[in-house]
């Protein structure tokens, strides 16, 4: 797997160590992502030697939600002006097998449409995880970001 000139993930997701599944991109464009993360003992979603289903499934969103993070990243948004993000559905996911602890998931995730609202986003994106040359898991992820407006109540 060829992890030459790999781009820094912190710009583009709000979450950080231990919540940051993503550890570079690969590849980035207006509508195709490739990430890797390397699972590692620490990860607060591993148990029994394994990420579990709920890492896998925040992996694969982190994935999806680099490609929405770089309008903000090269609109240079401050961290309190960034969209407000989250799973709005799961419309699909098959999970073949969990990943060991020590693996590295490549995951590559297409915009399949997206829709404008006044103040948010929603989009649907097609996702896979491939871990040593096969595909461990693959789904199809509703997100939902809105503007943040950062107001003080």
């Amino acid at each position: 797997m060829e992890l030459d000139n790999l781009i820094e993930i912190e710009p583009y997701l709000p979450h950080r160590k231990p919540m940051l599944m993503v550890d570079a991109i690969v590849e980035i464009s207006a509508e195709r992502v490739v990430c890797v993360f390397k699972i590692e003992e620490e990860c607060v979603f591993v148990q029994n030697n394994q990420l579990q289903e709920a890492g896998l499934i925040e992996h694969m969103a982190q994935t999806c939600s680099s490609i929405m993070g770089q309008t903000y990243f090269e609109n240079k948004q401050t961290d309190s002006s960034r969209p407000i993000g989250f799973i709005s559905a799961i419309k699909s996911l098959t999970i073949n097998h969990l990943p060991e602890v020590g693996k590295l998931m490549r995951t590559e995730s297409v915009l399949e449409n997206k829709f404008y609202g006044d103040d948010y986003t929603l989009s649907t994106m097609l996702v896979n995880v491939v871990v040593d040359n096969e595909v461990i898991a693959e789904g199809t992820i509703n997100l939902f970001l809105q503007e943040n407006r950062n107001e003080k109540i």
